[in-house]
């Protein structure tokens, strides 16, 4: 039977607790470096370079044809057969990062794909380099266009990290498994760690909704003008 009173326990529980905070911790470090990774294999796919781009392609192809499990499982256990050795922590952030940044480098290259070529065009006439270019005119429109699906995706990492259990890191999934070998209460600790991944995601979702919301200002106001000033044209005529 479920006891109540367990799990109210358990949600104050300091061990369960410092475990929401490695994977807090293991979720963002693997947003940064998957952002890193994924605008570098956006960019790369989008080379006129047959060689650069069939590198990325494939890369995509294989880490999202297969299984983060399975990943997180051959990158633990297949590297130090081969003479590198990683902790459980590095190995887990490794795979996480090396999975994300195929997903990623598909949503970021989308967001190019998003921007009209004009502006590509635009800048060349004014003279600006690359460089500059990518840096000033396309990013930051890429920045807005993918922060949607970004935010999802962070939410997805959010619980995609209680695989990394499987590899026995210490994060609240690994936690919680330990704590039932000892109580014997599954229920209410699955129960526990299921209301913290609620709670990280509900604020996450808050977060993202006012990035969204600073992000698009610019970009609806001049949209509400538009459209008033089309009303009092009506109302004029």
């Amino acid at each position: 039977m479920f006891d109540v009173q367990a799990f109210l326990t358990y949600l104050t529980n300091a061990y369960l607790l410092e475990g929401v905070g490695v994977t807090i911790g293991l979720t963002i470090a693997t947003m940064i470096i998957g952002l890193i990774l994924g605008t570098m294999l956006a960019l790369m796919r989008m080379s006129k370079t047959v060689a650069l781009s069939g590198v990325a392609g494939f890369y995509v192809w294989v880490f999202r044809g297969t299984p983060l499990l399975v990943q997180l499982v051959l990158i633990y256990t297949g590297l130090p057969q081969l003479g590198i050795k990683l902790g459980v922590l590095p190995s887990a952030l490794l795979a996480l990062s090396l999975n994300e940044a195929a997903y990623l480098s598909e949503t970021i290259r989308g967001g190019f794909n998003g921007i009209p070529k004009g502006q590509t065009e635009a800048a060349k006439a004014l003279g600006l380099s690359r460089w500059s270019t990518l840096r000033l005119v396309l990013m930051p429109q890429v920045a807005r266009l993918i922060i949607p699906p970004l935010g999802n995706s962070l939410n997805g990492l959010l619980k995609a990290t209680s695989l990394a259990s499987v590899i026995s890191l210490e994060e609240v999934m690994r936690r919680s498994q330990v704590l039932m070998q000892e109580k014997f209460e599954v229920l209410e600790l699955y129960s526990v760690a299921a209301v913290y991944y609620l709670v990280l995601t509900t604020l996450w979702n808050l977060v993202q909704v006012r990035l969204e919301r600073h992000y698009g200002r610019g970009y609806a106001e001049p949209d509400r003008a538009a459209v008033l000033v089309q009303a009092r044209t009506v109302e004029a005529t």
